[in-house]
């Protein structure tokens, strides 16, 4: 076993101790974000923890990978996801960014918690490996860039929960422990996760480059996210087109996504431009929350104090940061054909999304009520639905899910219009239906208990949540207890910031 922690390498980085970089090591890492210029980036290292413990370690997601992990000792998996020991080929990177925020612009943000050890290639595919929670950067503007453990076994558990649902998302490889306390409002352990993401390209990060009016650098971001995301727009010849393609790609993913958000109750909390992937993933899982009963102005997020994230207008919003994003393209695309044709061109794709929304929304939630091929002509049925669902403050997910056993109702209001819409055999609709409305979910007291418990040394509470929710649309009579909507007494109404 190598050296503990505490004769480690004693070099420092901001008072710190550097990273142990070792040879031959199981990740052979690629750098392509940092090989682009300084000022996409700055260098970053992470704080070596005090004594690291593994305590979740994703071997499905490994294995997947191509990575070979599964037969590492827990101290060196702990030492490496902790970044107390580095592959010598990572390159750590904290990467730079702009956003706005609850609607207004915030200036240069980047990572100020987080830090990209490099990416994984998979099968010709990459994926960064990304370290949040692991210390101070360039970007942390006073804070300590740490996370305590609430909200790393937040995201590990609701990260993979998004992934078993099929909604895009980034995904958790592992979760450690530092050794080490935290003060927030009170101390607790300290813990990083270690993210896996198709990469951690955002809006943000096109408008921090349009706001430094750094043309070049906008350029080469673009092509960076073209080739890495979108490769079949490289073959187009004229390069106003693939800036359009790149923004048709990019809001196509993005109303998908949050379409699919909505179909499993999701409110993310914290949509803002700098939470908005380039690839179309969920990104960051602090305030964020699945809902127990029904509101369409549902919110969770103890910042989002006016509501403006809640349920109702996710949709809404998206295609407001989809518009941020067209402003930061117009100066590539004013090069190409002059400002007011690239303003003619951007506005005309911006006009169709909130359509385009609304046939991806139908077409997910249309899902959920067994409707083939639902399309916006069906929106006044799944508007009446969730109004049903509100007017009798009936749990969304249960309610969903045992809609089921009402095919054969049509004596009024929704059901009556229900039965007239439904197309095929009863066996089709229901195995559509099945395969939309998850039975498990994360709900907001099951993952508290998994936090409390885990504060208090108890991993078990957590391990049986995460397994239940590796096969969510599953019926199993022995995670029962996961589908009973909270009491009165467990009624999580705030969800908070990992900062």
């Amino acid at each position: 076993m190598r050296e503990n922690a505490a004769k480690r390498d004693s070099g420092q980085f901001n008072g710190l101790r550097n990273p142990r970089h070792i040879e031959n090591a199981v990740i052979q890492f690629q750098n392509t974000y940092a090989a682009l210029p300084e000022s996409f980036h700055s260098a970053a290292k992470p704080s070596v923890a005090k004594d690291p413990k593994l305590l979740f370690f994703n071997e499905a997601l490994s294995e997947s990978l191509g990575l070979d992990l599964a037969q590492q000792p827990e101290s060196e998996l702990a030492a490496l996801f902790s970044g107390a020991e580095l592959p010598s080929s990572s390159k750590p990177i904290a990467q730079c960014y702009a956003g706005h925020q609850f609607g207004s612009f915030s200036g240069r943000l980047g990572d100020g918690r987080a830090i990209l050890l490099g990416e994984i290639e998979s099968e010709g595919t990459l994926f960064d490996l990304q370290l949040k929670g692991a210390g101070r950067t360039e970007y942390s503007r006073g804070g300590d860039g740490r996370a305590w453990l609430g909200p790393v076994l937040r995201e590990y558990i609701v990260s993979e929960a998004m992934f078993a649902l099929g909604v895009p998302t980034t995904r958790s490889l592992a979760a450690v422990t530092t050794g080490e306390e935290i003060l927030r409002e009170a101390r607790f352990p300290g813990a990083v996760v270690a993210r896996i993401a198709s990469s951690h390209l955002r809006v943000g990060t096109f408008e921090y480059f349009t706001w430094k009016g750094m043309g070049n650098e906008l350029r080469r971001l673009a092509s960076y996210a073209i080739e890495r995301h979108y490769p079949e727009l490289a073959a187009i010849a004229e390069p106003a087109e693939r800036y359009l393609g790149l923004f048709r790609a990019v809001a196509d993913r993005q109303l998908k996504l949050v379409a699919e958000w909505m179909r499993v109750g999701f409110i993310h909390g914290v949509m803002n431009t700098d939470n908005t992937t380039i690839s179309g993933e969920t990104i960051d899982f602090g305030p964020c929350a699945f809902m127990d009963t029904f509101r369409f102005d549902q919110v969770y997020s103890s910042i989002d104090r006016r509501g403006r994230y809640r349920y109702r207008t996710q949709g809404q919003l998206v295609i407001w940061n989809l518009a941020v994003f067209a402003s930061t393209l117009l100066p590539l695309l004013a090069e190409e054909v002059g400002e007011a044709l690239a303003k003619e061109q951007l506005e005309a794709a911006l006009d169709g999304l909130d359509v385009a929304f609304v046939d991806a929304w139908c077409a997910a939630m249309g899902r959920k009520l067994g409707l083939e091929n639902a399309a916006k002509e069906d929106a006044p049925l799944i508007e009446a639905y969730l109004e049903h669902l509100e007017t009798n403050a009936l749990d969304f997910t249960n309610a969903s899910r045992a809609l089921r056993n009402e095919l054969g109702r049509d004596d009024s209001g929704f059901y009556r219009e229900w039965a007239k819409r439904r197309r095929g055999t009863d066996a089709e609709i229901l195995a559509q239906m099945d395969s939309a409305n998850p039975v498990v979910i994360p709900r907001n007291h099951q993952i508290e208990r998994c936090i409390q418990s885990a504060l208090n040394g108890d991993r078990s509470v957590a391990q049986e949540l995460i397994a239940a929710l590796a096969n969510p649309y599953n019926e199993n009579e022995s995670h029962a207890w996961l589908q009973v909507p909270p009491e009165e007494h467990e009624v999580v109404h705030q969800t908070f910031c990992g900062t």
